[in-house]
């Protein structure tokens, strides 16, 4: 990847990895995942992705959410050390996945899963009203 200048090779020791490797990976959908997660990894458009984060900062979980580039996989030990990640995603795995030009990734510690889970309907039921008011007052400053 350094050769074809698709990262800088001092750019290698900044790139999350776990202290040690797995002794076993499971990639999984969640509702058939024979165990608890470690992770769990969100794909959606940015405004889902959103309420995701939104709902981990009401259960207080740290979600500052940094936006991490290429490579994807490094937003899964992210997670493990720094709470909530984004990740833009990078190409191949845009290619093994057939993830949309407008979709992202968001990152879940699985411990922080169920707490997460409790505030998002509230999260959810919050900013439906917000965008109600929103479209509301803007449709009321546009005619002023």
């Amino acid at each position: 990847m350094a050769g074809i200048g698709y990262i800088k090779i001092e750019e290698v020791p900044g790139i999350p990895r776990l202290p040690k490797p797995p002794g076993v990976v499971i990639y999984a959908p969640l509702g058939s995942v024979p165990l608890d997660p470690d992770v769990v990894l969100f794909v959606g458009r940015p405004g889902r992705l959103m309420l995701l984060q939104e709902a981990a900062l009401r259960a207080g979980i740290r979600a500052q959410a940094p936006l991490l580039a290429r490579p994807t996989c490094m937003a899964l030990p992210a997670a493990l050390v720094d709470g909530v990640v984004a990740s833009t995603g990078c190409i191949g795995n845009r290619v093994y996945t057939d993830i949309g030009e407008d979709e992202l990734y968001v990152t879940v510690p699985g411990k922080d899963l169920p707490q997460i889970a409790e505030e998002a309907r509230t999260i959810a039921s919050a900013n439906r009203t917000l965008l109600e008011y929103h479209q509301s007052r803007r449709q009321s400053l546009a005619t002023e």
